[in-house]
């Protein structure tokens, strides 16, 4: 059994511009189709517009506030807040605030991968 302790966990830069800890996936976990991670925006920071090819992305935010696009759709999102983006659809996250990072869990099936990445935007 793999147990991941999020404060143990290195973090990245995704594509997109997100830092990230991954939770599971098919590298560093018995996860193969789908990844966990926790991605934050920093305060006044943004993602840059993209999609995924195959992932279908759940994201579940858990501290903090902010202004998700997905296609032609706005809206604030903050904690507790759940928004399914289905693949193919261009999104992108805004964090609304000044002093403090958003927060959120997100759950690719297939797993994340660079390579199902399409960066349409900065």
């Amino acid at each position: 059994m793999r147990i991941a302790r999020l404060e143990q966990l290195e973090a990245f830069t995704t594509l997109d511009g997100s830092t990230i800890r991954e939770l599971a996936g098919p590298i560093g976990s018995a996860a193969e189709n789908q990844s966990l991670a926790e991605a934050s925006v920093p305060p006044g920071g943004a993602t840059a517009a993209h999609y995924h090819r195959t992932s279908e992305e759940l994201y579940l935010f858990t501290a903090g506030r902010g202004r998700m696009r997905l296609g032609e759709e706005e809206a604030e999102v903050a904690a507790g807040d759940c928004v399914v983006i289905p693949p193919g659809v261009e999104h992108e996250l805004r964090n609304l605030s000044a002093d403090r990072p958003l927060v959120l869990l997100c759950c690719c099936a297939p797993a994340y991968a660079d390579a199902d990445t399409v960066i349409t935007g900065s």
